[in-house]
């Protein structure tokens, strides 16, 4: 089930959070300093195309906090924005629901993307 959910997530709009999460990923991998934030945005499009099965931890630091407060004006609240625009249509209707929760978890990543990490659920 969980395979069938995530290939339906690309179609409802988890292709292309991923792209903009690849995107600013690019973006900050420019520069020699932005590449830690690169590289924890690459994590993250790699989460973004496979959300479902898997929770985010926060296990944050004073670096991680940091970084969260830098990367909050500089590239999180426009992704947070988007996922969230994106989170609310696909809630409007019923079978898009759990699609607009898994966008709404993207969105609270996109606030604090740094310190997190991420897990697969197993179930029993």
């Amino acid at each position: 089930m969980r395979i069938f959910g995530n290939i339906l997530w690309m179609l409802c709009g988890g292709l292309f959070s991923a792209i903009l999460w690849f995107g600013v990923g690019c973006l900050y991998c420019i520069t020699l300093i932005g590449i830690p934030i690169g590289v924890q945005c690459f994590k993250i499009a790699g989460l973004t195309l496979n959300p479902f099965g898997q929770e985010i931890k926060s296990e944050g630091g004073p670096v991680s906090f940091l970084l969260n407060v830098w990367w909050f004006f500089f590239g999180g609240m426009e992704l947070a924005l988007a996922n969230f625009i994106i989170g609310v249509l696909l809630c409007i209707t019923i079978i898009g629901i759990p699609f607009g929760k898994q966008f709404f978890k993207l969105a609270a990543l996109s606030l604090a993307p740094f310190g997190t990490e991420v897990q697969r659920v197993h179930f029993a």
